[in-house]
């Protein structure tokens, strides 16, 4: 069953911090996300993601959240300068849009940075949402395709993988899934209309992995349930919306999803079709989630199979960005 448990830990993007950095690798772990406290200078942070590849058995996912302006990594090595947000780069052009991230991929790249949790194509249909806002490109969804469409192609140009975020669409939350659960109260065919719109077309233009939120999503649950835990957001996610990429979490110690237990949120988004889960820190706690959910995936054959799957989709994402696996 080692090769099982291999298979498992390329479910996972983990943090640097916790302690348990080097037995995750050693463990073949799918990827690490880096936060700005990893970040010190440029041949500081290019030596540690050399470092980290080097202990990779399987090429791993070497990934950031870098959107600009208030969700931005590298503020240590830029002295104070920052790109603009969404919104505000949109707002200068599609130019200006293209140029900025071909400026951002040029210097990921130069990182030894492969993925980037971006572009967020939410649409901010909610002007008090607490956790979107600026980061959403319009409150106009067919902006927000266009805007998408330039980002995400350009990302690729520069060999980086880019990840749409937060399906199925955070615009509308009048609460931060970081902090709590939000609800998001709105029929299907709204969704479909607004929020779900940008995502479809992402799809369409053929873009290799989505970040599903912690949402609650009462066409898709009613029972409080986040969206990332959900069969049927992510059977509509396969099935309606033909997605054949990578479905990831985001960061499971949001409290949008901690509630459900450490080890069962996990299982619960395993079964429900997630692909791979993102946890800030490399502790105790996050070992301990993935062997206990290969233990119960030694004896039981629905979780060996969701396991397989995934792996099957991470690995194709892998040698297409990547080179051989």
């Amino acid at each position: 069953m080692e090769n099982l448990k291999d298979k498992l830990y390329q479910m996972f993007i983990i943090g640097t911090e916790g302690g348990h950095l080097e037995e995750a690798l050693l463990n073949n772990v799918g990827g690490v996300i880096f936060f700005t406290k990893d970040i010190q200078s440029a041949d500081q942070f290019k030596n540690l993601t050399f470092k980290i590849k080097q202990k990779c058995k399987t090429p791993p996912f070497l990934s950031i959240d870098q959107e600009g302006g208030r969700v931005e990594r590298t503020e240590n090595i830029h002295n104070g300068k920052k790109y603009l947000s969404a919104k505000f780069a949109y707002e200068k052009g599609t130019e200006f849009l293209k140029q900025q991230t071909s400026e951002i991929a040029k210097e990921l790249k130069s990182y030894g940075i492969n993925l980037n949790f971006a572009p967020c194509i939410d649409t901010n249909t909610n002007p008090n949402n607490p956790i979107i806002g600026e980061r959403a490109f319009s409150s106009n969804p067919n902006e927000v395709i266009e805007a998408e469409k330039i980002v995400s192609s350009t990302y690729k140009n520069f060999g980086i993988i880019p990840c749409a975020k937060h399906f199925p669409g955070h615009g509308d939350a009048n609460a931060d899934s970081h902090l709590t659960l939000p609800q998001i109260d709105l029929s299907l065919e709204v969704m479909e209309q607004t929020h779900i719109k940008p995502f479809k077309k992402s799809i369409e233009n053929g873009i290799d992995m989505i970040m599903v939120a912690h949402l609650h999503c009462t066409c898709f649950e009613m029972e409080k349930i986040p969206t990332s835990l959900s069969k049927n957001t992510l059977t509509y996610l396969r099935e309606k919306l033909n997605f054949q990429g990578i479905a990831i979490s985001d960061d499971m110690i949001m409290k949008g999803v901690a509630e459900f237990g450490e080890v069962e949120a996990c299982e619960m988004g395993i079964r429900a079709g997630l692909n791979m889960f993102i946890y800030r820190n490399c502790d105790d706690s996050t070992i301990n989630i993935i062997e206990k959910i290969y233990q119960k995936a030694i004896i039981d054959k629905e979780l060996q199979e969701n396991i397989e799957a995934s792996h099957k989709k991470i690995i194709q994402v892998k040698k297409k960005y990547l080179g051989e696996i």
